[in-house]
């Protein structure tokens, strides 16, 4: 999710379900010693539960990011082992760690010496890498980083291909396995296990809850953040769902509004850096399309944002209009 779970999508995503925990996206060790932390680590308060994913192997480095994750304030350092790109392979983390399970063990043991119980390590990590679909190889894995103290596995359900296919190849062609993430559970209940992949409705989140211990949803909510709104209520238990309807979308967009107001006063950013983060949310209603295709086209970032707003619903209501006539 680099590039997308930024701090203005948590913030949005969070006016949606108030009890998920949120992950940033992945932040380098290396951006995180040398680069400026205030960009990579500042969030509001509004996001907690919040956890930060870092990528990095290099034990000593992994420990000052543990460092900084506790003085930044977030709940959970969360080590990637699962993305694929070329770009994390040269770094020598991400998926291909998988093949160095010692090595990920002894970077969670530095970042657990400097934590203490402070705030939780985890690792998410794919279930295996290129063509290795044994059992016992994500089995032996998790085995060994759990020797350092590591208690939570996030566990992506496919197999990470190191070669020969894109990022985003890599998050539909390797076929989904959950009975491996299943068996895992089953196998060391001691763990807290979550599974990731492929699982586009609360419907299919209930039921891998029953197997395992959590769900980690990303791309699906990203595009469709309405799948979001009724998670406090089912599985949290907390209160109850809103109604999924326009004036639900409305006050959402406001909301967000009054926050890009208060970006750009307190930090110059500009609208469209956070308006980009909310495309999918009027997704399956009528004008959706107009919508989206007026906050995306560039010429409209020289106006003011509510009257981009006012010309997008203008064009999504006009739109559907069509649409109705037609049908």
């Amino acid at each position: 999710m680099m590039d997308w779970t930024d701090r203005h999508c948590r913030f949005f995503h969070r006016l949606i379900t108030r009890r998920t925990r949120l992950y940033t996206e992945m932040v380098t060790t290396g951006a995180l010693l040398h680069g400026d932390l205030r960009r990579h680590l500042d969030f509001d308060a509004a996001e907690h539960p919040l956890a930060l994913q870092v990528g990095g192997s290099e034990p000593a480095e992994l420990a000052q990011a543990a460092r900084l994750a506790r003085q930044w304030g977030y709940d959970e350092i969360n080590l990637n082992c699962g993305c694929p790109s070329e770009r994390v392979q040269r770094g020598a983390f991400g998926a291909c760690l998988m093949a160095e399970p010692a090595l990920v063990r002894d970077g969670v043991k530095a970042m657990r010496d400097v934590l203490g119980d402070d705030l939780p390590v985890t690792v998410k990590h794919r279930i295996g890498i290129d063509r290795i679909e044994r059992y016992d190889f994500l089995r032996d894995f998790v085995a060994t980083v759990a020797e350092a103290g590591c208690t939570v596995f996030i566990v992506h359900a496919r197999n990470a291909w190191l070669q020969g296919i894109s990022p985003k190849d890599n998050r539909e062609l390797p076929p989904l396995r959950y009975e491996l993430v299943h068996r895992l559970k089953r196998e060391m209940p001691q763990l807290t296990v979550l599974i990731n992949g492929g699982l586009r409705s609360n419907d299919r989140i209930a039921e891998q809850l029953a197997v395992v211990d959590g769900v980690m949803i990303g791309r699906e909510a990203y595009h469709h953040p309405s799948l979001m709104a009724d998670w406090d209520a089912r599985f949290w238990l907390e209160g109850s769902a809103p109604a999924v309807d326009d004036d639900w979308r409305l006050a959402l967009e406001e909301r967000m509004w009054d926050y890009a107001d208060a970006q750009q006063a307190a930090h110059g950013v500009p609208w469209p850096h956070i308006s980009r983060h909310m495309l999918g949310l009027w997704n399956g209603c009528p004008g959706a399309r107009r919508w989206r295709q007026v906050w995306s086209d560039h010429r409209m970032k020289v106006l003011p944002l509510r009257e981009v707003a006012r010309q997008a619903h203008q064009a999504r209501l006009g739109a559907a209009a069509v649409d109705n006539a037609v049908s």
